[in-house]
């Protein structure tokens, strides 16, 4: 089975999708959908996640340094 995304507008019983499928007229399909957020920007989802940080800074930099010294303190040297 093949599985391709299309964007499409729906008229009535009709979807209209942008690009052309590439299937032959008649040919049988089942159809998925899901709705798309036209208000929605791309990275909201980040500025939404980090806006829980939004009312204590310093511990998003406590986090962040923390981060930083996990990572180095994980790493090994790759011998040649």
């Amino acid at each position: 089975m093949n599985r391709t995304v299309f964007k499409g507008v729906v008229h009535g019983n009709i979807i209209e999708l942008d690009t052309e499928p590439g299937l032959a007229d008649g040919q049988s399909v089942t159809v998925t959908l899901k709705t798309v957020d036209e208000n929605k920007l791309p990275g909201d989802g980040l500025r939404a996640a980090f806006g829980a940080w939004s009312d204590d800074p310093e511990g998003l930099d406590r986090y962040l340094e923390w981060n930083r010294q996990q990572r180095q303190s994980d790493s090994r040297e790759v011998e040649p």
